[in-house]
């Protein structure tokens, strides 16, 4: 499950960022999300980063598989 966060910034700053990281092929939304990612490896223990892959993998494992469904054979 993915998150939505929040921050205030200056419109004029936003706008700002938007220019020059498009001048460079990159969005803020990426570039928030690279270093939020950063921030996640630097701040939070390996052992709880191992834990959450750990759940997350048996999490993903443990979803049913939706199986096809035939359209029933018509006379």
């Amino acid at each position: 499950m993915k998150n939505t966060v929040n921050i205030l910034l200056d419109d004029v700053k936003i706008s700002a960022l938007r220019m020059y990281l498009n001048t460079k092929n990159s969005s803020l939304d990426e570039e928030l999300s690279k270093y939020a990612e950063q921030l996640y490896g630097k701040i939070v223990p390996q052992n709880v980063r191992d834990f959450i892959d750990m759940t997350e993998k048996q999490r993903n494992a443990e979803k049913p598989k939706s199986a096809r469904v035939k359209p029933a054979e018509q006379p």
